[in-house]
């Protein structure tokens, strides 16, 4: 059966003020309420809904302490475990590259108030850069993986909880670039299966081409296997062009992906695997059952496209910075930047 584009009605978070705009909203669902988070200046917010999007409670101010990475796909992310509710951001003293630490804020009573910012990367401003990911998986276990800095050139190190972020594993390596660098500012995205298999995708510097690479982890984030490449094509570039893709696991433990290359969005799903989808950038996906709804950004069109669907729908001509979910209902519920207000809008 075809799925058909039905759209929700859309909700509206407003920022505080005009000189303070909501950025980079970032979604997440446990199956019976959507959770979501954004920052604005140096503070982080979180708001949760039970309605599939429709209405959303007070944003609560989660944490604003420091100076926040914020823009360009450096703002907070978000997970639901049955323990807590995790939200991780980077945050320095000063900020904009100078320092900054990968801190997680949980919260055990429905998001109502917060703990103190407990960092994750274990060489203090090693997550400077401000770019990262974080997933939750079975049984409360979360992975999040950033852009380190504590050596020379920048590799892609990660961490995992196993009690709803109270505690955090000593960081692993997972990947570095034989170049010695991987690609500066693209954010990685990871994944968890149902078996607790980890993926993480990032995208490498290597011999001069700038192309998405996909590493696996059998044992819990302990170790990680041998990166293998995206595509069947390759991007030769000497620079980093800000764009890092998105990352699902289907419900047959298949890893799905979206990401660029130039001007273009491609659809994997798996090594040296590709379906051109259009001209883009900043793509998402999210999986359900009747496969996968892509999601990108083409100049400041939101454009979208469900299975079944040969052309794309444009949601919003003034959009950035989209995330998306899918409930247990099949509903898809986006998040994005308009004017510095916050537009939440599901997708039946």
């Amino acid at each position: 059966m075809m799925f058909l584009l039905t759209l929700l009605l859309a909700a509206q978070i407003a920022p505080q003020s005009a000189d303070l705009p909501n950025r980079q909203p970032q979604l997440a669902t446990d199956g019976i309420r959507l959770a979501l988070t954004y920052g604005a200046a140096d503070r982080v917010f979180f708001a949760e809904s039970k309605d599939a999007g429709k209405s959303w409670s007070k944003p609560v101010v989660v944490s604003s302490q420091g100076k926040l990475s914020l823009g360009l796909k450096r703002g907070p992310r978000i997970a639901m475990t049955p323990q807590a509710i995790v939200i991780s951001a980077v945050v320095g003293k000063q900020g904009r590259g100078a320092d900054g630490d990968l801190l997680a804020w949980r919260s055990t009573d429905g998001g109502k108030t917060w703990s103190a910012g407990r960092a994750i990367n274990d060489v203090p401003s090693a997550a400077r850069e401000g770019l990262h990911t974080m997933a939750a998986g079975g049984k409360g276990t979360l992975f999040a993986a950033w852009l380190d800095l504590r050596g020379k050139g920048t590799r892609l190190y990660g961490s995992t909880s196993s009690d709803g972020g109270a505690t955090w594993s000593p960081n692993i390596l997972v990947y570095e670039s034989p170049s010695g660098s991987v690609c500066e500012c693209c954010h990685p995205t990871a994944a968890i299966d149902a078996q607790g298999r980890i993926f993480v995708m990032f995208r490498n510097s290597f011999d001069g081409n700038r192309d998405m690479y996909l590493v696996r982890s059998d044992d819990g984030a302990k170790t990680f296997g041998p990166a293998a490449k995206l595509g069947a094509g390759t991007w030769k570039l000497n620079a980093c062009p800000a764009d890092g893709g998105a990352l699902q696991v289907d419900r047959d433990g298949k890893p799905l992906s979206v990401w660029r290359r130039e001007g273009e969005v491609f659809y994997s799903t798996g090594p040296d695997l590709e379906q051109r989808i259009g001209a883009g950038k900043h793509p998402i996906l999210a999986t359900t059952p009747r496969g996968p709804v892509l999601a990108w950004m083409e100049g400041k069109a939101l454009k979208v496209r469900a299975p079944g669907q040969k052309d794309a729908t444009t949601l919003d001509s003034e959009a950035a910075y989209p995330s998306m979910v899918t409930l247990p209902t099949g509903t898809v519920v986006l998040a994005w930047e308009r004017g510095g207000t916050i537009v939440v809008k599901g997708l039946d």
